[in-house]
């Protein structure tokens, strides 16, 4: 149990403890935090607590305005500072718990916290893991008895150039409830991943929306890693706060379950051909979609290529994502008798166009 009050449904046990950058009104400098409960433990103002052997001589990283320098350490640094997180956190242990002055600088609460970029990320892959998905968009286009391309389940891809490309607005605007992974530890140019080796550089897990442009034709030959014409370009994980959000009121959230390929296979594939990882690269998972119409991960699919308004409520209906809609997406895991691990919430708002 921790010292500090964490209510029930909170999602940031002391079994959880997420890293993320932020920073307050007073202390405008990005830095290292990690939720408790409702706070925010500054690792900034408690790095010198961090003694084990892997951190004692690198306590510099957890003072640093991004994560990247600490999740380049390793997974034996990583579990050091677990420990000692929980350690510092918990009944029993005084060290913070009786140190009054040390608790008021340390302890933010996080509805006074702004949140940033967790990651200076030098490289984002984002895969198509979900079958359910793929079939879904398939389905679209083709016979559902043969919707689903022959190539999907396996990694090979071929790129179909027949048709230009035409510049013009995004007029299918379109999100995909994804999770993805930060890279920690870094491997030599040249040299893939093995699947014995591959928790080594996983550092840890995000919710991730991959904004998409939608384009009137889809490629027939997508696969885990698909051609990224569709791609809008912009990705949200941080937790921002917009405003009012009037989207897909009391959606249930499609299930990471149903995905047909792990964040491990698509690290290992990634570096297949020798592709180096750095600290901070970020790997999304790709659209989360589950066996019901309710739990699609995208509007796509929940519209059926815009074929089915979506009911917002209010007589309100999309089709796709419009200019200064917001979407929000949220996520947790729990089971009976064990506390909730739930993520920070991940939302982002689509401003008009600027005009060319």
């Amino acid at each position: 149990m921790s010292f500090i009050s964490i209510p029930e449904n909170s999602g940031f046990p002391l079994e959880n403890l997420p890293y993320g950058i932020f920073s307050t009104a007073d202390k405008c400098q990005p830095r290292i935090g990690v939720a408790i409960g409702e706070h925010i433990l500054d690792l900034n103002a408690v790095a010198h607590l961090f003694n084990g052997p892997e951190l004692k001589n690198s306590q510099h990283v957890l003072k640093e305005s991004t994560l990247n320098s600490f999740m380049g350490l390793g997974p034996k640094a990583w579990t050091e500072a677990r420990k000692t997180l929980q350690d510092l956190l918990s009944t029993g242990n005084k060290t913070l718990e009786d140190d009054i002055d040390l608790r008021k600088n340390a302890l933010v609460l996080q509805a006074e916290a702004t949140m940033h970029l967790p990651a200076k990320i030098g490289d984002y892959t984002d895969f198509y893991s979900s079958i359910i998905h793929a079939s879904n968009v398939e389905e679209m286009f083709r016979d559902k008895d043969n919707a689903l391309m022959p190539n999907w389940k396996y990694l090979p891809t071929r790129r179909n150039d027949a048709e230009p490309p035409i510049f013009d607005k995004c007029k299918l605007l379109d999100f995909e409830l994804e999770t993805a992974f930060f890279v920690g530890k870094s491997n030599p140019l040249g040299t893939p991943v093995s699947v014995e080796e591959v928790d080594q550089h996983i550092f840890g897990m995000v919710l991730m929306n991959d904004w998409s442009g939608r384009v009137p034709k889809f490629e027939k030959d997508w696969s885990l890693l698909p051609n990224r014409q569709y791609h809008f370009g912009i990705m949200s994980i941080r937790p921002i706060q917009f405003g009012k959000s009037i989207f897909l009121p009391n959606r249930p959230a499609p299930n990471f379950n149903y995905m047909y390929w792990t964040m491990k296979q698509q690290l290992v594939h990634h570096t297949i051909t020798g592709c180096n990882l750095q600290p901070g690269d970020l790997l999304g998972s790709g659209t989360i979609s589950g066996p019901t119409t309710d739990a699609f991960g995208s509007m796509l699919e929940l519209s059926w290529r815009g074929t089915r308004p979506v009911e917002l409520g209010d007589g309100i209906t999309r089709k796709f994502i419009l200019d200064e809609d917001e979407v929000i997406i949220r996520g947790h895991c729990e089971r009976d008798g064990l506390h909730r691990i739930g993520f920070g919430k991940c939302t982002g708002k689509v401003l008009p166009a600027i005009t060319l």
